[in-house]
C-alpha cells in the first residue's frame, strides 16, 4: 500500500503515464469533456471536492511546466483566479478563450472532473520534467 501521496488508481495510472508536454486537465463539474478522453469523475456532490482541494495533491505529484487557463477566469472567478496566480508564479501560464480551452482538451491524455460548482474553475496542466 501506498505511504503518501494520491492513492486513487486511475490518477496514478495517469500520473505514471505522462510524459513531457503531455496535457491532464482538471475541471469543474461542468465543463463538457470530449468524446475519447479520458474521464477520471471525482465529483460526490455539487461542490465537492472542491478545485483546489484536487490541485494541491496532483501539485505534490506531479513536475508541471506549464497552465492554460480561459480568460474568462480573471472577470467571473477571480477569487480561483488568485488562488492559481499563487500556486504557478513561477510557470509559464497560457490564457485562452474558454472554447480554445474546450478545444485544446480534445488532445489532454485526461479530464479530472471535480465538485467544482463556480464559473470556469478548468485548467490545463502541462507536464514537465523533473531533470
Amino acid at each position: 500500500m501506498k505511504k503518501h501521496g494520491v492513492l486513487n488508481k486511475e490518477l496514478n495510472t495517469v500520473f505514471a503515464s505522462l510524459g513531457h508536454t503531455d496535457m491532464i486537465v482538471l475541471a469543474d463539474c461542468g465543463l463538457p469533456i470530449p468524446e475519447g478522453v479520458k474521464r477520471i469523475d471525482l465529483s460526490v456532490v455539487k461542490g465537492f471536492p472542491s478545485f483546489l482541494s484536487v490541485l494541491d495533491p496532483i501539485l505534490e505529484e506531479l513536475q508541471i511546466e506549464a497552465i492554460t487557463i480561459a480568460e474568462e477566469i480573471q472577470a467571473h472567478n477571480p477569487a480561483i483566479y488568485q488562488e492559481i496566480q499563487k500556486r504557478f508564479a513561477d510557470t509559464t501560464k497560457h490564457v485562452v478563450s474558454h472554447e480554445q480551452l474546450k478545444e485544446m482538451m480534445k488532445s489532454a491524455k485526461a479530464v479530472i472532473r471535480t465538485g467544482e460548482a463556480t464559473p470556469y474553475a478548468n485548467m490545463i496542466l502541462h507536464s514537465g520534467v523533473n531533470f
